[in-house]
């Protein structure tokens, strides 16, 4: 490997909870490569930590829509423009096109890191026009990417066909701490962590707290956070679902350790979320915490090897049937979370991290 290749990553978010560009940062870095994040300063942005790799948060004045998404390409633009990196990586389409100009400027080689499938969220449902031009960006671009990887098996396939190009595949996991004991769980909880937006079923599991005696916790922020707060109210339910709000992720995996059912729920209605393969279903797995999931593509394949959830859809009623299964029936309980200290040792941030020290390697 030629040691000292500086890496620049761009991802549209503020860095401060992006647990997976902190990992894989944090990777290259050990691994030799001198790494560079670039984010977004938003106004109430904290101090970030002290990483072991370079990082820095480009201001805006445009907060959302497509304003941003212009004023912050073309900052990005301006900004990699100066820089003297070896390797361009897009994080999602969002960031692609200024890095697929820079690298052509520059005769660098480019990346591209797909965490979810872009032109499919549920944000674009209803909106032809802004998904179509997604859509040709990503046919545009992303055959000319030097290396191409994503967030789990189903999608890379999927990935790789659509735009013939191989697409590799990086999961997004902790790290597997040898010798971690589940801790007896002090109060029957259930936690939701993650991005508070469309089609995540949120809405349902509020509905579904109202026959059961325990708390809800929602650690994370997004598009319909007033309009969750607000069926909270309508239900009557504030006694029985509290707002965390983004937390630092030192201070999340303490809730997710101590929580007795993690969730998962996703509607159906968008291929992103069909394909998807979220962080939050590795989290609950190395805390020991059995989950309620999607019953969707990649969590079934995962299920059928290792039993650690229970599946629904995003229906109230099985939800509720969910809930008390796994609140009642302690011999299923303990099976699931058995099955958890199976998973982690298979799905971890060790084995994961070799795979992406060996793709940058390869470029």
């Amino acid at each position: 490997m030629d040691k000292g290749k500086l890496i620049v990553f761009a991802v549209t978010n503020d860095l401060s909870y992006d647990q997976r560009m902190q990992r894989h940062c944090a990777i290259l870095s050990a691994a030799g490569f001198r790494v560079l994040l670039i984010g977004r300063q938003k106004s109430n942005s904290i101090p970030l930590p002290i990483f072991t790799f370079d990082s820095v948060r480009l201001s805006c004045y445009f907060e959302k829509g497509k304003l941003f998404y212009l004023e912050y390409n073309f900052r990005l633009f301006l900004y990699a423009l100066q820089l003297k990196a070896d390797i361009f990586c897009a994080v999602d389409l969002d960031t692609l096109l200024p890095f697929t100009f820079i690298s052509k400027l520059k005769g660098k080689k480019l990346a591209f890191d797909s965490h979810e499938y872009f032109s499919e969220v549920p944000e674009l449902i209803g909106r032809p026009l802004i998904k179509k031009i997604w859509e040709k960006l990503a046919e545009r671009c992303i055959p000319s990417v030097d290396l191409a990887y994503t967030v789990g098996p189903a999608l890379a396939e999927k990935f790789s066909q659509l735009y013939s190009k191989k697409f590799h595949c990086v999961l997004n996991v902790p790290a597997y701490i040898s010798g971690f004991r589940f801790e007896p769980k002090k109060e029957k909880y259930i936690l939701y962590q993650g991005a508070l937006n469309k089609d995540r079923g949120l809405e349902k599991l509020i509905q579904a707290m109202q026959p059961v005696d325990a708390m809800l916790y929602l650690a994370g922020g997004g598009d319909i956070v007033e309009e969750l707060k607000l069926l909270v109210a309508k239900l009557n339910l504030q006694h029985k679902v509290k707002f965390l709000g983004w937390i630092k992720p030192e201070e999340l995996v303490q809730y997710t350790r101590n929580a007795f059912i993690g969730c998962n729920i996703l509607e159906r209605g968008s291929l992103s979320y069909e394909y998807s393969l979220a962080n939050k279903f590795f989290d609950y797995i190395h805390a020991g915490v059995p989950q309620i999931c999607a019953n969707f593509e990649e969590y079934k394949a995962i299920q059928a090897k290792h039993e650690v959830a229970v599946l629904v859809e995003a229906d109230v009623k099985e939800i509720i049937e969910a809930i008390n299964k796994l609140f009642n029936d302690s011999d299923l309980y303990l099976r699931l979370q058995n099955n958890c200290a199976k998973a982690a040792q298979v799905y971890n941030l060790q084995i994961e991290s070799q795979k992406l020290v060996q793709l940058y390697q390869s470029i």
